[in-house]
């Protein structure tokens, strides 16, 4: 039975079995009126607050690719504190059943709306479980967190952010005792000790006075900074970059300031529209980098400075957006020939200075994810070392490297970047530090990232990477979402515009050959080109990665190829919406 299908009897029945449950005020009497209204309002107002209940109580947040996340609100399929007790309690059995709880858990939290209280909780329920708990100064990005789980030697770590999620929304995202992302058997141990924690009235409160809570001051921001400082090398006299900057909103500015002051070389203009937290982001609809009208100020700020560079941290500064000039279109001072870098396009780059600059390690491999270019496999082993490819997200890719094979840097299309083993997780900050020193080596050469994405399409072909992507929202929106993966697995096209479908790859049931497990994802290969389609474990799309690879024969034009190139990726997806049933 579906939530659609439930009788409105049992659905109101959910609904105050989960008032009575519910810690908040706030959000009990929300779902109270709307109960009362299914059983006593006028029909239209009725059906409306009923429409509204299904939705709350059409699932409950499950831990997906980056753990917990959602708009905030009431019910099980929203962010509140019921839900952030009972996930804190699950975690707290996690550990303990693990026999790591002596060793406690780390939090942090970020600028958006309600993270403060969703910390408040987890520490109350946590140190009440006899756990101790390590707070770190709020808010604060993401990465400090990831850090401070192996620094500090604790069981997990918890972070309080929706990253680059629209400002209704808020999220818990959990690592293991690595510092890694939990991955899929973790989260399910920890929903399991979820499910079996018992009404939220019995779970023990501690007290804020309570010895077992340490809170932390910078001089964890300053053991993070010392360790993410040495991904660049030293070098005397090392080319000054003049670098724009935002924060859009978020909590990296601080510490991406402090990083930038240490590395001796780079010097910050920030944008001071959006250089303070703010949990509404009142400059940008959609407080993701990747977002078209995302990086306006930002190229504004860097063409009336005269930067080198520009950068964007999303809110809680985990990932990294990279814009530069294009001198085909104008000059640095000119803002619409400031354009943004792809992320495959920054992962190209940032592994092939990293190789460039000799100090890789023997064994050392380069990671990235299914949906993202598979340019880097040809620059790993044309370095002489290993590569490696994961599901999406970084709870796949922070375990791609071992301590035989150490990660040399791992990068997923979605702007998230992890230079060595510092940090486990995406690391928007080092990989900032990274793309700066990147930029001063070109600055020395009198070259330009162009020339430098010129040289690898002479090497290994020009390639070029898109995605078409559709929002569907509620309960519809999921199972549209799901019959359209349905439909593509039972009747897979055999053209994707002009190009004949060479072969179908499903990993339903997961692809030991490749080292994957079972996901929700299809793959279509095309001559010259390729296309993944998977549902997000973020927000409620369905995505579709696009990669078309032209060969550059010596003694032709790169920009011949990259146009052909260019033609193919808008034929192709265009069509996508007709070949899912979405058009």
């Amino acid at each position: 039975m579906t939530a659609t299908d439930e009788s409105t009897e049992a659905l109101v029945a959910r609904v105050k079995a989960w008032i009575d449950d519910d810690p908040e005020p706030g959000t009990a009497g929300h779902l109270r009126q709307l109960w009362y209204d299914v059983e006593d309002a006028e029909p239209d107002k009725a059906a409306a607050a009923e429409a509204e209940l299904r939705e709350l109580f059409r699932t409950h947040l499950e831990f997906g690719t980056a753990g917990l996340r959602g708009p905030v609100g009431a019910g099980p399929n929203r962010m509140n504190r019921a839900v952030v007790r009972r996930a804190a309690a699950g975690i707290a059995a996690w550990i303990r059943a693990a026999g790591t709880a002596e060793h406690g858990v780390v939090v942090a939290r970020d600028a958006r709306h309600r993270s403060d209280d969703f910390v408040a909780d987890t520490i109350e329920v946590v140190a009440g479980a006899g756990i101790p708990v390590h707070v770190l100064p709020a808010p604060i990005p993401t990465p400090v967190l990831a850090y401070a789980v192996r620094h500090i030697g604790v069981a997990a770590g918890i972070m309080v952010t929706a990253s680059h999620n629209p400002a209704p929304d808020n999220g818990y995202k959990v690592y293991d005792g690595e510092g890694r992302q939990i991955d899929a058997t973790q989260a399910a141990a920890i929903a399991e000790a979820m499910a079996a924690a018992g009404p939220l009235a019995r779970l023990p409160i501690s007290g804020a006075s309570n010895p077992i809570i340490q809170h932390h001051g910078l001089e964890m921001v300053d053991a993070y900074l010392d360790a993410i400082g040495r991904v660049v090398k030293p070098k005397e006299g090392r080319a000054p970059v003049q670098v724009a900057y935002t924060q859009l909103h978020g909590v990296g500015g601080p510490v991406v300031r402090r990083a930038a002051h240490q590395s001796g070389f780079i010097t910050l203009h920030e944008v001071t529209e959006q250089a303070e937290a703010d949990p509404d982001f009142p400059t940008v609809s959609f407080p993701n980098p990747e977002e078209r009208g995302a990086l306006d100020h930002l190229v504004r700020t860097a063409a009336f400075v005269g930067a080198e560079v520009a950068f964007a941290n999303d809110p809680d500064a985990d990932r990294l957006a990279m814009a530069v000039v294009d001198p085909k279109v104008g000059a640095n001072r000119d803002a619409g020939a400031w354009t943004p870098l792809s992320g495959d396009q920054l992962g190209w780059l940032l592994a092939d200075h990293l190789v460039r600059r000799g100090d890789l390690p023997e064994g050392g491999v380069f990671a990235t994810t299914i949906v993202s270019s598979t340019l880097l496999r040809e620059i790993a082993l044309a370095a002489g070392r290993g590569y490696v490819e994961t599901l999406t997200g970084f709870k796949w890719l922070s375990r791609a490297g071992t301590p035989e094979h150490p990660l040399i840097l791992a990068y997923e299309e979605a702007l998230g970047y992890c230079i060595g083993d510092t940090v486990r997780d995406k690391d928007g900050i080092s990989a900032l530090l990274l793309a700066s020193e990147m930029i001063s080596d070109l600055v020395e050469q009198g070259l330009t990232v162009w020339d430098r994405l010129d040289d690898l399409a002479r090497r290994f072909g020009l390639h070029l990477t898109g995605q078409w992507s559709v929002r569907l929202e509620g309960g519809d929106g999921a199972e549209r979402i799901a019959e359209a993966m349905a439909r593509l697995r039972a009747t897979p096209p055999t053209m994707i515009g002009s190009r004949a479908v060479a072969g179908v790859s499903d990993l339903a049931e997961g692809a030991p050959a490749r080292g994957l497990p079972p996901a929700d994802v299809v793959g279509l290969a095309l001559p010259g080109a390729r296309v993944v389609v998977r549902p997000s474990g973020t927000e409620p799309k369905l995505k579709c990665y696009v990669e078309v690879v032209e060969a550059v024969p010596p003694g032709t034009d790169v920009a011949g190829a990259r146009a052909r190139a260019r033609e193919g990726l808008t034929e192709i997806t265009a069509a996508l919406p007709a070949v899912l049933g979405l058009d």
